[in-house]
């Protein structure tokens, strides 16, 4: 009967680390970025929003593949950071191909937030397929 949750541990250990590094990336990415998204967010800035919940699910796919391939809690960790570096490196890369994205993003243009949300997802998937062993 209790075979069933022989798995329990390892799945509440993930799990939780996952949510813990879930949270720490949100918190370090908008401190990294120069429009801080948690800020725009209270004001109610969709563009925000757009962007940013881009980022947390470009993050959260290498970091759900990350847990599904890890082979210790260490390994996870690892690759969670490294997930959380490739997407400070794609906001870059969307800043680089989309003049004044922070500025357009902080005045609630949308076409910023999406385009930064779409490169942050597509990265995160990329980033996600090639953590494989």
């Amino acid at each position: 009967m209790f075979g069933y949750v022989a798995g329990l541990p390892a799945f509440l250990a993930y799990f939780l680390t996952g949510v813990i590094a879930l949270g720490l990336f949100a918190v370090a990415y908008s401190a990294a970025t120069p429009h801080h998204e948690l800020r725009l967010i209270r004001t109610g800035n969709t563009a925000a929003v757009v962007a940013f919940l881009g980022a947390i699910l470009g993050f959260s796919l290498p970091l759900a593949s990350a847990a599904a391939n890890s082979v210790s809690i260490v390994d996870f960790l690892i690759w969670a950071l490294v997930g959380g570096l490739v997407q400070g490196v794609a906001f870059l890369g969307a800043s680089l191909t989309m003049s004044g994205l922070a500025a357009r993003i902080t005045a609630g243009e949308m076409a910023g937030g999406t385009w930064a949300a779409g490169i942050a997802v597509a990265v995160g998937m990329l980033n996600a397929a090639c953590m494989t062993y």
